[in-house]
């Protein structure tokens, strides 16, 4: 076996599941069984309200929860996590299905599958923990927005058309204005406000199950005229005969492939994201960040095959599940199972229930989305961070998520480029200890000045680096001290050419110092400074250049030092330049 191989089945190896992941269900199954039961109450009403909110039916939503569900459990990093369909990745589905029709969708969710396995693989999940918190919750807030806008047209029982959601639910209103019948609103507002209060009242009662029951028997009851389901068949679809065609066309694949990697990489996030809130809400668990990006690439790999929609770890589940008692993951898988029963033998019951109690469902589950101490907290903290959590926000309502995030993070790192080259600093101080103005004044006076560049030398810094080194006057050794230089790149280390050549053009010799080695391999490679180590102007220490610079001026290397003054402070702080 090559040493590819062996790393690539080393990889592999490493995120399946062991015994050890089963020991915690032997020590309290009883406690598990019970939590996944109280999960799957409340996962039915999400699973339904998402399904038909991707534009897939409430089919598709149950299937995701069942199977994604199950092999998320087993499969995935937490022990406390449970996965299904999710309103992040419905407002993201919206569009693909508008494009590719239903069977894109099955397509997508395969591909983000794979692209989920190929990231665990490469162990990228624990740079999750670099993405903005600004941007995390400008998209979190955004997506709430969006799902209640695209909650409207149900809630009003009135078709709304128009390519964004804001411009279907504006039209839904328009719609409604001329005339519908006001059923549908009230049921969906009295679901939404008897779960908002019922949580604060009790959050351990199953508040949207209860609601969407008691919505469904009083329409059945008082013969109300509003929208339904549909009948669902009993059992979990296969995929249609055509789900297969895209992998099938190179033309339908590459067109397929971003939206995949959007999906995938919401995926990633979202899931992350819930494993790390899991961690936080239990005692002692630690989820593996690569292992949980393998079990929903499983999942979403085996989600569209049954007919179900890529999925993703869920918050509000995992929070229920945690707070309902469970210890392994047992509990998710019990929730997932007691969901497939549901499917097979309740189908038709399911059918009956009004798409405005599902719309009431989702109102109610935008508003527990967002966190506003979170937002108000970031707002606080800087201008930066405050811009770029309200620019995500605004991208997301009027565009899209991927859109939102690609424009979040970006302008999230130009401002932190643009506050890591504010903190580099460029100082002319003197190596030895003592009285530093009077070092200052001998090496001015001999015509040598030593500069000391603390932080990175990367290209956000490079630009200003060349123009305050550009500058300097009346000097005829120049000593660059590199000791304190955190990291370079090649745009650095150009700049650094640049100015010693521009700085020896004007007959002024460069001495280096203090070269880390890592930060050598970077100057050998672009070839900067090669003359200066031929020449012998590189040295270990700053002591050896100021010895060699006075040498080559003719000067004595180690001239007689002034008496220190009485009253002054050996350490002086270093002159800016």
């Amino acid at each position: 076996m090559s040493g590819a191989a062996r790393l690539l089945y080393g990889r592999i190896a490493a995120l399946l599941p062991s015994p050890a992941d089963w020991r915690a269900a032997r020590r309290s199954p009883g406690r598990d069984l019970l939590a996944g039961l109280t999960v799957a109450v409340v996962a039915l009403p999400l699973a339904l309200a998402f399904g038909v909110g991707s534009g897939l039916g409430a089919q598709a939503g149950l299937a995701t929860a069942v199977v994604a569900g199950a092999i998320a459990a087993v499969f995935g990093g937490s022990n406390l996590q449970v996965s299904g369909p999710t309103g992040a990745m419905t407002v993201v589905l919206v569009p693909i299905v508008h494009t590719h029709g239903p069977g894109g969708v099955l397509a997508v969710g395969l591909l983000a599958g794979i692209v989920l396995v190929l990231l665990a693989l490469a162990r990228v999940g624990r740079y999750a923990r670099f993405m903005p918190i600004p941007v995390i919750e400008g998209f979190t807030a955004g997506i709430a927005v969006v799902i209640a806008l695209q909650q409207v047209p149900a809630a009003l029982g009135v078709p709304g058309e128009g390519e964004r959601v804001w411009q279907a639910a504006g039209d839904a209103v328009l719609n409604f204005a001329r005339g519908a019948s006001p059923v549908p609103i009230v049921m969906a507002l009295a679901v939404a406000g008897i779960m908002l209060l019922g949580a604060r009242w009790r959050s351990a009662v199953p508040f949207s199950f209860l609601t969407v029951v008691a919505a469904t028997v009083v329409a059945e009851v008082a013969g109300l005229d509003v929208a339904r389901i549909g009948a669902l068949p009993a059992g979990l679809p296969a995929p249609s005969a055509g789900f297969l065609d895209p992998f099938l066309d190179l033309g339908a694949l590459s067109s397929l492939l971003p939206a995949a990697l959007a999906v995938a990489a919401l995926g990633a996030l979202e899931s992350l994201l819930c494993a790390s809130v899991a961690d936080g809400m239990s005692v002692g668990e630690r989820h593996d960040p690569d292992r949980e990006l393998f079990g929903q690439g499983l999942a979403n790999i085996a989600s569209p095959i049954f007919g179900g929609i890529p999925a993703t770890a869920a918050i509000a589940r995992t929070a229920v599940n945690v707070r309902s008692g469970a210890r392994s993951r047992l509990a998710a898988l019990t929730h997932a199972v007691v969901l497939a029963a549901i499917v097979f033998s309740m189908s038709g019951l399911v059918g009956r229930i009004p798409l405005a109690a599902l719309a009431g469902v989702l109102l109610a589950t935008t508003v527990r989305m967002v966190e506003v101490g979170s937002l108000r907290a970031i707002a606080r903290s800087t201008r930066g961070d405050a811009a770029v959590m309200i620019l995500t926000f605004v991208v997301t309502v009027v565009f899209d998520l991927v859109t939102a995030v690609a424009v979040g993070v970006g302008v999230a790192i130009v401002l932190a480029l643009r506050a890591v080259a504010r903190s580099v600093q460029v100082e002319q101080v003197p190596l030895e200890t003592g009285d530093h103005r009077d070092e200052e004044r001998r090496l001015l006076a001999e015509h040598i000045v030593a500069y000391r560049f603390d932080g990175p030398l990367f290209f956000g810094a490079a630009h200003r680096f060349l123009l305050e080194l550009s500058e300097v006057a009346d000097v005829r050794v120049v000593i660059l001290r590199m000791s304190r230089v955190s990291t370079i790149d090649a745009t650095g280390a150009g700049v650094l050419g640049d100015v010693i050549t521009r700085l020896e053009d004007r007959g002024i010799t460069v001495l280096l110092s203090g070269i880390r080695p890592g930060h050598d391999e970077v100057l050998d490679g672009l070839g900067v400074a090669d003359h200066l180590r031929r020449d012998g102007l590189v040295f270990p220490d700053t002591p050896a250049a100021i010895a060699h610079a006075r040498t080559l001026l003719g000067l004595p290397s180690e001239p007689p030092r002034p008496p220190a003054r009485a009253g002054r402070h050996p350490e002086v702080p270093a002159q800016t330049v």
